[in-house]
């Protein structure tokens, strides 16, 4: 990344600045959320822990579509992730059934 602009004298510019180091600490706590949560149902997906896999799968349905209200993710994206996450988890659910 760049080193940091020097700083505006108009006020829009400044507090555009402000708002915009807010909502970049946001964005960065909430993707940040969205991986971690990913990396647990992941690993619950390897161990095969069904009752793990339907919660993880539930808290990142949640936490994806939260992203996408908030302007963080775009819907399609969301939208693949969550398939994405969604089938591998169907592959436990479904061996642990038969």
């Amino acid at each position: 990344m760049p080193a940091k602009a020097a700083k505006k004298k108009n006020l829009s510019a400044i507090k555009r600045a402000r708002q915009a180091e807010k909502r970049n600490l946001r964005n960065a706590s909430i993707r940040s959320k969205i991986k971690t949560v990913s990396k647990r149902i992941e690993e619950a997906i390897t161990e095969k822990n069904q009752e793990n896999v339907k919660k993880f799968l539930r808290e990142i349905v949640r936490v994806v579509n939260s992203a996408v209200s908030k302007g963080v993710l775009h819907k399609n994206t969301a939208s693949r992730k969550i398939s994405r996450l969604s089938k591998l988890a169907n592959t436990v659910l479904k061996a642990a059934a038969a």
